[in-house]
């Protein structure tokens, strides 16, 4: 791969800086290009710029935003191996997770090319209150403005899509800062959005450290919505700085599933293993905990454990790689120090539990506490628990005593207890039937306590990017 110098996007052109940083390939460190470094007179650029164009983006009409949005999902479909390879290089996503990421981002595009067309208001009966008699009431929605989207490493394409997709659909412009790890993709999908005809200043992009730009990027008052996907330490600093305007906070999990003993281990286990460790662990909704009715405990643990040793790990770009590289191999050393302190404090581990160079190889854990780092706090590694349970409360009690909640899954042919647990479990989701990594691009997405609130999800995220705005007529003088 050519090294080449990436510039920022900034009101329609490509600004190359003086001062920049290396990108290296997590899997064996090569050298994948120069990464010009945005500073704070950038962001004021970019901000400035995008809310200049949001006098043209708001006005421009529906079937405009959308088809802007449906030539970005085209060009995305028909360089869909170039921007996979992009993936893998910059993220260490294995290829065949990568083209999935892909095809999913191209889906993510194409349903907001169609929410752009259905944003709709409703009539209010004025007349159903004393005193609203010869009146018409309705609404309809009105974009914000200048949105700050500010994205993690994870999925560098369709989490980003989730940020831009609505924010264009619904009329507003975005200042796009993605993660150091992780620009080329968010460089790519710029390009693509300047060929699809999106107005210039509607999208910028600023590169480079986010402890050196966050403040410049939330602090702005031209700035109408944060929407943020990473850290809780790092949410809740974001949140302290934007007073009464609009924040969408994605942020931390330890998900849980509950196995309870009427299901087949045989037909869920390689799902299990496939949510726990998919990209190395690094998805916010990746599998961390599983609760197993101790009547099957044993046989469950031993075939997920016999599966998992199965798994191939390797070079991302090889088509038989399961899992490859973590994003640093600061993450690296942060997830081995937390087994070795489990395993000190009683902890057992069944397959895994050590890196080989970049990569940290597939672990499961058993006897472990919840009180354990692995347990209480998000892993974000190949890193899952598999811990016994004696009844469905306790399994209940035990996947809610966490501070997140993003999504939690329930293997159940019990209807009773699908909704007992669908009432009772404390998170943003409950998947029942399928592990708790599942997700899908249309469907509402988001989490409860310190996994942050609002929700993406094509529909609801153009909600949380625009205004309600109520008129009324009285029709008779």
């Amino acid at each position: 791969m050519e090294t080449v110098t990436k510039g920022l996007f900034i009101n329609g052109s490509w600004k190359v800086k003086d001062r920049g940083y290396p990108l290296y390939a997590p899997y064996d460190g090569q050298l994948l290009a120069h990464i010009s470094k945005a500073d704070e007179g950038d962001v004021q650029e970019a901000i400035a710029g995008a809310h200049q164009a949001y006098e043209t983006m708001r006005k421009l009409p529906a079937h405009k935003r959308a088809e802007i949005l449906f030539k970005v999902a085209q060009q995305l479909k028909e360089r869909k191996e170039e921007a996979a390879r992009l993936l893998s290089l910059e993220a260490g996503k294995p290829i065949r997770t990568a083209r999935a990421e892909i095809g999913r981002t191209v889906t993510t595009y194409e349903f907001a090319a169609e929410e752009a067309k259905r944003i709709y208001g409703e009539t209010i009966p004025m007349d159903a209150a004393p005193g609203g008699e010869d009146r018409l009431g309705f609404t309809w929605r009105e974009p914000l403005g200048v949105v700050v989207a500010i994205s993690p490493f994870n999925f560098p394409f369709n989490l980003v899509a989730h940020k831009l997709g609505p924010a264009i659909a619904a009329g507003n412009t975005v200042v796009l800062k993605p993660a150091e790890q992780t620009p080329l993709s968010s460089l790519l999908i710029a390009e693509m959005f300047q060929q699809a005809g999106l107005p210039a200043g509607a999208l910028q992009v600023v590169t480079g450290s986010g402890r050196e730009l966050g403040d410049a990027l939330v602090s702005d008052d031209r700035v109408k919505k944060v929407t943020f996907t990473g850290s809780v330490e790092v949410g809740k600093r974001i949140k302290s700085k934007t007073g009464l305007r609009k924040v969408t906070l994605e942020l931390g999990s330890n998900s849980a599933l509950i196995v309870e003993p009427d299901v087949p281990i045989e037909k869920i286990v390689p799902r299990c293993v496939e949510g726990a460790f998919a990209f190395a662990g690094q998805v916010c909704i990746s599998l961390q905990r599983i609760y197993v009715h101790e009547s099957i405990y044993q046989p469950f643990s031993e075939q997920f454990i016999r599966r998992t040793e199965q798994l191939r790990v390797g070079d991302p770009l090889d088509e038989q790689t399961d899992i490859s590289s973590m994003i640093h191999t600061r993450e690296i050393e942060r997830i081995d120090t937390w087994v070795k302190e489990a395993v000190e404090a009683g902890a057992r581990i069944g397959c895994g539990g050590r890196r080989e160079d970049s990569v940290y190889l597939p672990t499961v854990m058993l006897d472990v506490k919840q009180d354990m780092a692995v347990s209480c706090q998000e892993v974000f590694a190949p890193v899952v628990s598999i811990v016994p349970y004696r009844n469905l409360d306790e399994a209940i009690s035990m996947a809610n005593d966490s501070n997140y909640g993003l999504n939690v899954g329930i293997y159940t042919q019990n209807i009773t207890n699908a909704f007992q647990a669908a009432r009772e479990i404390q998170s943003g989701g409950v998947i029942i039937n399928d592990i708790p990594t599942f997700r899908v691009d249309h469907m509402p997405y988001g989490g409860v306590k310190e996994s942050g609130y609002g929700r993406e999800g094509i529909k609801y995220a153009v909600q949380e990017m625009t205004e309600l705005k109520f008129v009324s007529i009285k029709t008779q003088f």
